[in-house]
């Protein structure tokens, strides 16, 4: 029996046996009949049914009936709705109950249920087709937009055809910014030969136009004599190194020449001194030198030490290059100073001597007696200059006075990217050197006023070569309390570039960080960098610098401003104007086929246009403050573009400090590259 016929038959047998009793002879005058309802076989349908009482509905829901909702009483009777298939509407009225309203038939709710939505096929777009070819290979890359840009499922594939009519397809992926969709790509594709014709697909059954890609870049620079002179670094290069190149070129260009010491001089290759006071897997307080460890506080010690007798408060001495601190002891002679005590103790009696503060994990725990110590700054670059240091930059040209177009080039804003003043100073002495021989180089030397700063960031690179080779930042320790512990000496400084004015941390824009160990520290404030101020006091004091280059590394990417956005609805910095982007793409063009032409790397399409869509938000950086603010065309190129690895079949990263070949033909390429932007600032007038 099915458990709609044993409900049905439950339900009658109990409503057989209940009373349904003729009305009085002088009852009131009977209700209205109630509606005829019935069902078609196997239809349900919702209906409110009058019962006798409150026992017959008790009955019905043992039986299991499925009630609908709660149930009133009406003039005695109860009042439930019910849920009924013909069967069991056939058997209640049988047995007296009263059918009173047919709220829903089941079949309502095909006509009541919101309509489903037809999907229909989104609208694709190319935004970028370009082929090239590198020694031999050609390569593809796309970018395609979708108007479905609200569902992450979306799969976008791209179908190719090539001259010689062989087709192939490959996947792109979609990629978001700060929330934000922005396009659907992939990685440059090894192609057969050169196509002549992409389409694009999408899961929802959108299609794009077909298209015929473009080359890229589209353009060669002009073919450099018989005689050109190039190929003038033949090792990575330290601050000292450069600093002395600087003083050769100076020396023996005279006449094309300047030196400028910019006037913000840096900390220096310096560090405080310190030493854990104890053991740090146990007890210890970390014992700094206020002074840095060069102005005599390497090699001081530090102790702790038992008095010897009762009731005696926490005292210290500093004689003869030596710390003692005497512990507290009790009634008994034992010692009971904390560390928490200690580490004050030595703060306050000694402020412009030592700091202390407790090592993680060692609050409030007895400080043992430990013998001497000694400070120390953990610097290994015996042999670096300890001074604070005054940057240069070097100015070219034939006329330097101010009334020629200016070009501003500066490197290494970012410690460990070793390769980037090799390209500032190959392609300084490139100009230097075919002055004499070259009509074209002279006519680019004597209309055009050329800045370099070839190590914005002299500490940091200096630390990158003696002790951490990823140092980003810069030396400068604004850690307090517990952040100063030395295990995080590899995260101190400030990133100098998200230390600038425009779009910045402090202005409520993505890129930089608050935390004093991040990669991307702002620092205290705008500015708040010796490094910063001098790249800003080198544009502001020459206002002919219409062009400015950022040299970094490593990755292959060709930039402009905006640099930055606020996170809230990707916002970023107002855009250039039409022309403005315009000449920026044109101009990129340019550089990138300047580039190519040294040994064929390609920056690619996808990784050329403003840094905020084609690598990040990098709040507070110089070209953001350098174009907003001075009215400078600033861009940033990140030289080590990915090699293609034939046999692998993969695009592979060579890193910041690559093998100095590769590193070389860095140099090569991208000094190329600035010549370029010189001869665009010519022929800007």
């Amino acid at each position: 029996m099915s458990p709609r016929v044993r409900w049905a038959a439950t339900a009658a047998a109990l409503l057989l046996g209940l009373p349904f009793a003729a009305p009085p002879a002088n009852a009131e005058p009977a209700a209205p009949a109630a509606p005829v309802i019935s069902l078609s076989s196997g239809e349900h349908a919702l209906i409110r049914f009058r019962l006798a009482d409150q026992a017959t509905l008790d009955r019905l829901v043992a039986a299991g009936a499925d009630l609908a909702a709660r149930p009133r009483t009406d003039a005695g009777a109860v009042l439930a709705d019910l849920v009924v298939d013909d069967v069991r509407l056939a058997e209640l009225v049988k047995n007296g109950a009263v059918p009173v309203q047919l709220i829903q038939r089941e079949s309502d709710a095909a006509a009541r249920r919101p309509a489903v939505a037809k999907v229909s096929a989104d609208t694709l777009k190319f935004l970028q087709a370009y082929w090239w070819t590198v020694g031999g290979r050609t390569f593809l890359q796309t970018q395609v937009t979708t108007t479905a840009t609200d569902d992450p499922d979306v799969e976008i594939t791209v179908t190719w055809t090539a001259a010689d009519g062989t087709t192939g397809t490959y996947p792109l992926v979609r990629f978001e910014d700060s929330g934000e969709y922005q396009y659907h790509y992939a990685l440059p594709q090894p192609l057969p030969g050169k196509p002549v014709r992409v389409t694009a697909s999408s899961s929802l059954g959108g299609t794009a136009r077909p298209v015929t890609p473009a080359t890229w870049p589209g353009s060669t620079p002009p073919a450099t004599p018989a005689g050109y002179q190039k190929d003038f670094v033949a090792a990575y290069m330290t601050p000292a190194d450069i600093a002395a190149r600087i003083k050769r070129l100076a020396r023996q260009y005279p006449k094309l020449v300047d030196v400028i010491n910019l006037p913000n001089r840096t900390q220096g290759y310096r560090r405080t001194a310190v030493a854990y006071l104890g053991d740090p897997n146990a007890a210890a307080v970390v014992v700094e030198s206020v002074k840095f460890g060069d102005q005599k506080m390497n090699g001081v010690q530090v102790r702790t030490v038992d008095p010897g007798a009762k009731n005696r408060p926490l005292a210290a001495t500093y004689a003869d290059r030596v710390l003692t601190v005497r512990l507290a002891t009790d009634d008994t002679g034992k010692t009971i100073s904390t560390t928490d005590d200690v580490a004050a103790f030595i703060t306050a009696k000694y402020p412009r001597r030592f700091q202390a503060f407790v090592e993680t994990g060692s609050a409030g725990l007895p400080m043992p007696v430990v013998a001497p110590v000694r400070l120390d700054d953990g610097l290994e670059g015996t042999e670096v200059s300890k001074k604070p240091w005054t940057v240069q930059a070097l100015r070219i040209g034939k006329v330097r006075d101010g009334s020629r177009t200016g070009v501003l080039a500066y490197s290494q804003e970012h410690a460990r990217e070793w390769a980037t003043p090799l390209v500032t100073l190959e392609f300084a002495e490139r100009l230097l050197a075919n002055y004499a021989t070259d009509p074209a180089t002279r006519a680019l030397v004597d209309n055009v006023d050329v800045f370099i700063i070839p190590t914005v960031n002299p500490d940091g690179a200096n630390y990158a070569f003696n002790d951490f080779n990823f140092q980003r930042k810069n030396l400068v320790n604004h850690c307090a309390g517990a952040s100063r512990d030395p295990r995080y000496r590899d995260s101190w400084g400030v990133d100098v570039n998200r230390n600038y004015t425009v779009g910045s941390y402090f202005d409520g824009y993505v890129g930089g960080n608050a935390n004093c160990l991040s990669g991307t520290y702002a620092g205290t404030a705008e500015l708040s960098e010796a490094e910063s101020r001098n790249v800003i006091a080198l544009a502001s004091a020459h206002p002919n610098i219409r062009f400015a280059m950022n040299v970094h590394s490593y990755g292959g990417y060709f930039m402009w401003p905006p640099g930055s956005y606020k996170a809230e609805g990707r916002v970023t910095l107002p855009r250039p104007s039409i022309d403005e982007s315009k000449f920026y793409l044109d101009s990129a063009r340019r550089i990138v086929g300047a580039i190519a032409a040294e040994r064929g790397t390609v920056t690619w399409p996808a990784y050329t246009g403003p840094v905020a869509d084609v690598l990040y938000s990098a709040a507070g950086n110089s070209a953001d403050q350098l174009y907003y603010e001075l009215g400078i065309d600033a861009w940033d190129f990140e030289v080590g573009n990915d090699r293609w690895n034939e046999a692998t079949g993969e695009w592979e990263g060579v890193g910041f400090q690559p093998p100095f070949d590769e590193a070389h033909a860095e140099a090569q390429e991208y000094a190329g590259g600035l010549v370029e932007l010189v001869r665009i600032a010519a022929s800007a007038g």
